[in-house]
């Protein structure tokens, strides 16, 4: 219960899914922790839950899109917590599915402003707290596709292939700050973001069996599954470790 003792980290998109159980799994680690997102009602929600238990956790509100916003609200995380030693850019969205030559430029800006540009913001305005801290951690959500590719969802692809490449060259620039710098690649986990992409397929319940069988373990994981790797990645537990791609993919990419 105590591997983020005295911690204090930042989660975007925290609401709902991914975001949600790294936020629940590194507050009863030890972390402080700011629930960064634009769904007021379910980022409230979580921190009063959390804060009934005793965890210490604040919500803001904050459109990872905008950078103005980003770096007030960094600042005011910081301000309220004394530092921040942890980021987790988690915010994404996974926009409209089409082949490339029929996305718009519009559908196209919107996936890259908050899946790529988002994580720039973040990362940009988070690195003067984390140097004034001696040094810390930024855990970037990528995905098993910023490894490989499928036929769907062109945005959203280059969005997280955007994102890892963007983890390795921040893990060079600042690694003699003693800030580290990974990402982390899901396969498919059991999230709203899941359940509506396969709603939009058709048949839910066949859509995640069918899912489910492309992943060598013969199912979909579970947030937990990626809070814990966010907790590793956040802890000194992983001082050595920086640059590098975590993969929890149930094996999907092994193949």
């Amino acid at each position: 219960m105590n591997r983020l003792q005295g911690k204090i980290a930042i989660v975007t998109g925290a609401a709902l899914g991914l975001g949600r159980a790294m936020v629940v799994r590194m507050a009863e680690e030890g972390a402080s922790v700011a629930v960064l997102d634009t769904l007021d009602e379910a980022g409230q929600a979580l921190a009063a839950e959390l804060g009934g238990r005793g965890l210490v956790v604040r919500f803001w509100h904050c459109d990872v899109s905008s950078e103005a916003e980003v770096e007030r609200v960094i600042g005011e995380v910081a301000k309220h917590f004394g530092s921040l030693n942890i980021l987790v850019n988690n915010a994404g969205v996974a926009g409209i599915s089409k082949p490339t030559h029929e996305v718009t430029e519009a559908e196209w800006d919107w996936v890259q402003a908050v899946n790529v540009k988002g994580v720039f913001f973040c990362t940009k305005h988070a690195i003067p707290h984390l140097r004034r801290a001696g040094g810390g951690s930024i855990i970037n959500l990528s995905s098993i596709y910023g490894l490989v590719g499928a036929p769907d969802l062109p945005p959203y692809h280059a969005s997280k292939g955007a994102v890892r490449l963007m983890s390795k060259t921040d893990a060079m620039l600042y690694a003699p700050d003693g800030i580290r710098v990974n990402s982390i690649h899901p396969g498919f986990i059991w999230t709203p973001m899941v359940q509506k992409h396969l709603s939009s397929l058709g048949d839910v319940e066949a859509g995640r069996k069918a899912t489910d069988a492309l992943h060598p373990l013969g199912h979909m994981g579970e947030p937990d599954d990626i809070a814990w790797g966010a907790v590793y990645l956040g802890s000194d537990e992983a001082k050595f470790v920086t640059g590098t791609e975590l993969v929890i993919d149930g094996g999907y990419t092994a193949r």
